[in-house]
């Protein structure tokens, strides 16, 4: 029987992703475990492993293509004896209204004769030989369908579908708009149109900012999914987050001089490019152990908010902005309080390449506790960021500098780095958000205790 290879899931939240590569080709076999496709998520590059043996019958969505739906159908293998030939033309083994369906459905939306919603009342309403679902059952349409009758309150109930199996799809609705018929019943409370419909504050379409520009003065950019998802994400935590902000000044100059003393004693280990230092610390590396050790000390601010409970981690699971060409990412160090700084500083190098080559793993930079973003490298003496749910909080850390500060009523020279600790207010209040500020400088200016 022809096996069907379907869009993966790679991740618990994907919903579509690109298939940017086929490496088998029609014709090929495969055994399992044979890695046969390349994915693109909105962060990253992952390969696509052959589950099944068999030979390449079909390749059904070719490479390049963009947002295809996870579990969309993307190849069909034929299966050990069968004819290839025969398995490429069939189905993958699947019931007609479940495989071929949506990929006919798809034609027939995107068919040229579709007629436009202006066009429409030139043709009559198609016709089929099913007849329209009864009322309270969910009608056989196309998602497009459905949001185009949504938008337009129509019943889809009402409407007679022209698709394979009686299916309703895009010119159905379109038909049905343009002939007035098959509005919705009233519903008795607001919904999710009734309420877009209230006043409220809405971005500037595309046309509204290109006419503020002169003609030839810009090109277009189209945005990738990367960049869709960071500005999906951060309007999400910007609107529904109560962020607050706390900020400290942290003196370095015990934590740069140990960091000195630990480099210049790390052994060295021989490589393909010659002898090299087994660890090398950044200001980073132990900003990301000082910060899981003030989790780990307040642990009523290592939680996530959630509309029923509040989640309190058992681990300070640290995630750190590493920027990427096109946006930026966020892998995280795990137990972050358990590990030795040259250990997170050898992971987080590993990561942070991994990440700026897109082959990070969802599990590698999904989730986490708490995170921790360093603008200092640019001379950025603060900031504040913006909390990524499900987390609570996290750290921005600035430039450290010399700064004259005062001991013991005489004046000095210090190097002092400000960090901004931003917080979800509705499950970490202010005093608790000074407590693990405060237990975060204590790490940083008494950094012996990292050691211990």
């Amino acid at each position: 029987m022809p096996i069907n290879i379907t869009m993966p899931a790679l991740s618990p939240t994907m919903e579509e992703g690109n298939l940017a590569k086929w490496l088998v080709k029609e014709g090929d076999k495969v055994t399992s475990g044979d890695v046969i496709a390349e994915i693109e998520t909105d962060k990253a590059t992952m390969e696509v492993e052959a589950v099944d043996e068999g030979t390449v019958a079909r390749i059904v969505v070719p490479a390049g293509t963009e947002g295809v739906k996870v579990n969309a159908l993307i190849a069909i293998l034929a299966g050990e004896g069968e004819d290839v030939a025969a398995a490429g033309k069939g189905d993958g083994g699947a019931a007609p209204a479940k495989a071929e369906a949506p990929k006919e459905e798809k034609k027939a939306d995107v068919a040229p004769e579709a007629p436009k919603t202006e066009a429409a009342p030139k043709a009559p309403a198609p016709t089929t030989t099913s007849a329209p679902a009864k009322t309270g059952e969910r009608p056989f349409s196309s998602p497009l369908a459905r949001r185009i009758a949504k938008d337009a309150g129509i019943e889809l109930s009402a409407v007679t579908g022209s698709g394979p199996h009686g299916r309703v799809i895009k010119k159905d609705v379109e038909a049905a708009i343009s002939g007035g018929g098959a509005k919705a019943a009233p519903l008795a409370g607001p919904t999710p149109t009734t309420a877009a419909a209230a006043p409220v504050a809405k971005p500037m379409s595309d046309d509204t900012v290109l006419k503020l520009f002169e003609q030839g003065t810009y090109e277009l950019v189209p945005h990738d999914g990367m960049r869709k998802t960071i500005a999906k994400r951060l309007l999400e935590a910007k609107s529904t987050v109560p962020h607050f902000y706390l900020t400290v000044d942290c003196e370095l100059d015990a934590l740069l001089a140990l960091r000195a003393q630990i480099n210049a004693a790390s052994p060295m280990r021989k490589t393909e490019k010659g002898d090299v230092p087994a660890y090398k610390l950044s200001v980073n590396d132990m900003i990301i152990k000082a910060m899981a050790l003030a989790l780990r000390d307040v642990p009523e601010a290592n939680v996530s908010w959630t509309e029923a409970n509040m989640v309190k981690h058992k681990h300070s699971d640290v995630g750190v902005a590493v920027s990427i060409p096109g946006g930026l990412i966020t892998p995280i160090i795990r137990r972050a309080e358990e590990k030795t700084l040259s250990a997170i500083s050898n992971e987080m190098k590993d990561l942070a390449k991994r990440a700026r080559d897109r082959k990070l793993k969802p599990e590698e930079y999904q989730g986490g506790t708490t995170a921790v973003s360093n603008l200092g490298m640019f001379g950025v003496k603060d900031f504040a960021a913006i909390i990524n749910p499900p987390h609570a909080t996290i750290l921005a850390i600035g430039a450290g500098e010399e700064r004259a500060v005062v001991k013991k009523g005489e004046i000095k020279v210090a190097t002092v780095m400000s960090v901004t600790l931003s917080t979800d207010h509705r499950a970490v209040d202010g005093a608790l958000g000074a407590e693990l500020a405060q237990a975060f400088k204590r790490h940083i200016e008494n950094p012996m205790g990292m050691l211990v």
